[in-house]
């Protein structure tokens, strides 16, 4: 049986186990909310349907693990669903629509501003929420007042060195990223007698690319037999330990500098302004 929420991470940081009176009390000039993001669609033959929700709970615990303990970090109930209408293609994929995922975001988002928080991190770990997620952050920060960050694991740069080119470039689902982190998360949920190496052809194209300046919309089906696009034959437990490691390390100095960032700092006075400041 898979357990979630476990860990000194989430006891002493999961914001539901307090009462009102205790979230009336909290400190917030200095509090930092977190919403993990997730999906819940199909990996490939290898993997669970589970992995985004999955790697999204294990950073954000060895992160959490990181910090000193009066720390004012809170995490809330991930939000394992996301817009996952790419995948639905293939069995197990179960997909919110936009307007779904923007609804909820927007409501939870708008109860923790009425809580008093100023501060809210989307934390999300599938590509295809992105785009609508850095829609909802900024509506957020226009009806709200609140602070939204946006993070993801794969924005920490913790693989950078450990994988191909090829698979910088096309490795962005199931592949050996992702793969070696399930390996080293929860090894019994990775079908490693069913691991794939899929690449698309893009031969003879010179500007198109899945995710680059010059994109195409598609759906997996369209791009992979498999469902997975990238080279999980060369995922290890090891390199997912790894990557989990560095993942944990960077998002903990992140947390701490968005905890006391103040937006009001970033800007500038208008340059005739400075010039008669500083005469």
């Amino acid at each position: 049986m898979f357990e979630r929420y476990t860990g000194e991470a989430w006891e002493a940081r999961f914001l539901p186990r307090l009462t009102y009176q205790e979230i009336a009390a909290l400190p917030k000039e200095d509090a930092l909310v977190i919403l993990p993001i997730g999906a819940i669609e199909q990996h490939g033959p290898h993997m669970p349907v589970m992995t985004d929700a999955l790697i999204g709970e294990a950073v954000l615990t060895h992160a959490l693990d990181q910090l000193d303990e009066e720390g004012n970090i809170w995490l809330l109930p991930p939000l394992a669903y996301g817009k996952s209408n790419e995948h639905l293609d293939f069995p197990g994929t179960i997909s919110l629509s936009a307007s779904t995922l923007q609804g909820l975001v927007t409501d939870i988002a708008t109860s923790v501003a009425k809580a008093g928080f100023r501060r809210l991190v989307l934390f999300n770990t599938h590509g295809g929420n992105t785009d609508l997620l850095n829609v909802a952050a900024r509506e957020l920060r226009i009806s709200t007042g609140l602070m939204v960050f946006f993070l993801s694991p794969s924005s920490l740069n913790a693989a950078h060195d450990l994988l191909s080119d090829e698979e910088k470039e096309y490795g962005i689902h199931a592949g050996d990223y992702e793969t070696s982190l399930v390996m080293a998360i929860k090894p019994a949920w990775v079908h490693t007698d069913k691991l794939v190496r899929e690449i698309p052809d893009l031969s003879g194209l010179h500007y198109l690319t899945l995710e680059g300046k010059t994109r195409f919309a598609w759906v997996m089906s369209d791009i992979s037999s498999s469902g997975a696009m990238g080279d999980s034959t060369q995922a290890t437990s090891a390199k997912g330990e790894l990557i989990l490691s560095r993942c944990a390390t960077t998002l903990a100095l992140a947390l701490k500098e968005l905890a006391t960032f103040e937006i009001s700092t970033v800007r500038s006075a208008p340059r005739e302004e400075m010039s008669v400041r500083d005469a």
